[in-house]
């Protein structure tokens, strides 16, 4: 994960019960927020443009398939090292564009190293991803097993009962220890926050996972009955400004799961804007965890640069 040289990472500050317990969210104006972000007018012309680069550039491109092959995750990691046409790349005077990593399950990481021989970060979804209910050990193991294959970054899942049990040091003990388990590599904690039924739960898990160390805070695993959410992601990046005023430690964010159109990019990276600033907005702070996404961002810059929209099927596929 590129990072500014003098980036501080997060670390493990202690679980502040207190402050958790008194967590509050009114659903009402969360609602209204999200609606005036979600709605206002998006970008246009080039500035839509330089957006939708952005966008890729902070973009895990993702395949989490039953059926994965290694050949499917090479062409993967092609398409992640050149997202779009070379036409393209050059009527829009880009000299070079890559997208922010690549996230595969544990089996595919020895592919994806060895097409991308460290040029871009490897994401690994780890700790019995989706559902998070193997054993602890287990779960450890894994993340230990996939930061030696090559994976600089873990996408680990929590377990939900602690969320809506209400056992947040049990959380933040499970938290804790997958942090340490990556060492120098970067733990996402995925919080399913389409099973987390409130955004108060939402909004306490997303505190306890920061004070137990993580690196980036996610939406979701893609595979639940909801994923990202414009409200969903207001709680969430609420939570990381509020922690980093609190702590001085700055928490990635990613949504996931769901974000498949150039529009619904836009959106989100109208949420880091307005909430976060444009400090945010860069590819250590800021991931969207996407598969077909990228086409559609192809076709977008296409028309942009030609005036005329392509058929998906013209633009190729991971």
């Amino acid at each position: 994960m590129t990072q500014p040289l003098d980036f501080k990472r997060n670390i493990a500050v202690g679980l502040d019960l207190g402050l958790v317990n008194g967590l509050k969210v009114n659903r009402n104006a969360a609602d209204r927020r999200a609606a005036s972000l979600a709605n206002r007018r998006t970008v246009k012309k080039e500035y839509q443009a330089a957006w939708l680069i952005r966008a890729i550039e902070c973009m895990d491109l993702t395949t989490l398939s039953g059926d994965d092959t290694p050949g499917r995750v090479e062409r993967l990691c092609m398409k992640a090292m050149r997202p779009i046409r070379t036409d393209l790349m050059q009527a829009l005077g880009l000299e070079s564009l890559s997208t922010g990593a690549v996230c595969v399950y544990h089996e595919m990481i020895q592919p994806a190293v060895k097409v991308l021989q460290g040029r871009l970060p490897i994401a690994a979804v780890s700790t019995a991803f989706p559902a998070g209910l193997s054993s602890l050990e287990t779960k450890l193991r894994e993340i230990e097993l996939s930061v030696a294959a090559g994976a600089t970054e873990i996408d680990i899942v929590i377990t939900r009962q602690h969320v809506l049990t209400g056992n947040w040091q049990a959380l933040y003990d499970e938290m804790l220890a997958y942090r340490q388990a990556c060492g120098e590599a970067h733990v996402k904690a995925i919080l399913a926050t389409g099973d987390l039924v409130t955004l108060e739960n939402v909004a306490k898990a997303s505190w306890v996972c920061m004070m137990a160390g993580a690196d980036f805070i996610k939406t979701s695993t893609g595979k639940e009955g909801v994923n990202a959410t414009i409200p969903v992601s207001l709680v969430m990046v609420r939570a990381i400004r509020d922690y980093y005023e609190q702590t001085g430690y700055m928490v990635g964010y990613k949504p996931a799961g769901g974000v498949s159109t150039a529009k619904s990019a836009l959106q989100y990276l109208t949420v880091m804007k307005e909430e976060l600033g444009n400090e945010w907005l860069q590819p250590h702070l800021f991931r969207i965890g996407a598969s077909s996404l990228l086409t559609d961002i192809e076709r977008q810059l296409e028309h942009y640069v030609t005036g005329n929209y392509s058929a998906a099927h013209r633009h190729a596929q991971p």
